[in-house]
């Protein structure tokens, strides 16, 4: 008998993450070894649960689903990423892609769609909802190429620290939830403000909310 599919769910929501585990388990072969609230939570978990796949959302708090999958396939390349969301925008699914994810569900999916993505994913395709892959050929048949936004030229820790910014912390906070020195932190604010050319936190906070990287 062949070993079940590891999985690893990720979602800030008690509720979906169950429905989720339930659809996976019916499939007969897949065992859903843990979950998680965050995406900082989700690094640890995998660091240690090894799980063969993680189904993660992409607005989580602390840490969301796109930088957590650039941070799992850096450090575990063969670890296989979907990534289960409400948000059908290019912007979003292509930040997703380019992150490394596998494949990319829209929340509102059937449950046969789940099962598939799955399937395939842990096997080394790709799948993208529907929904998701008609509105990229529709795209790319106009001619034309999201273009990338503020937010994807921002590092993968200068989005981390917008988001705890967005989030209320305070630089103390920042520095010791990502153990560097305030003075770090302080830079790394200097340097968004100037990217962004946003001179306030609450202009930073403003733009976090407009591209989605935190909610209201």
């Amino acid at each position: 008998m062949p070993k079940p599919l590891r999985v690893l769910l990720v979602d800030d929501h008690v509720l979906i993450r169950a429905g989720i585990r339930m659809c996976l388990e019916a499939m007969g072969t897949v065992e859903v070894v843990a979950e998680a609230s965050d995406g900082r939570q989700a690094l640890d978990i995998v660091r240690k649960e090894r799980p063969d796949l993680v189904m993660m959302d992409i607005t989580m708090p602390l840490l969301n689903g796109v930088d957590a999958t650039t941070r799992l396939r850096q450090e575990h390349p063969g670890l296989r990423i979907i990534i289960f969301s409400s948000h059908s925008d290019e912007v979003h699914v292509l930040s997703a892609l380019r992150a490394g994810a596998g494949g990319y569900l829209l929340k509102n999916a059937p449950v046969a769609d789940l099962q598939t993505a799955v399937r395939l994913v842990a096997a080394g395709e790709t799948f993208l909802s529907p929904e998701i892959s008609r509105h990229l050929v529709s795209i790319s048949l106009r001619g034309g190429t999201p273009h990338a936004t503020q937010l994807e030229g921002l590092t993968s820790r200068q989005r981390e620290i917008l988001q705890l910014i967005a989030e209320g912390k305070s630089t103390k906070e920042i520095a010791f939830l990502l153990n560097v020195s305030v003075k770090t932190i302080e830079t790394h604010r200097t340097q968004l403000m100037d990217r962004l050319d946003i001179h306030d936190i609450a202009g930073l906070v403003k733009f976090a909310m407009r591209t989605g990287l935190v909610t209201e």
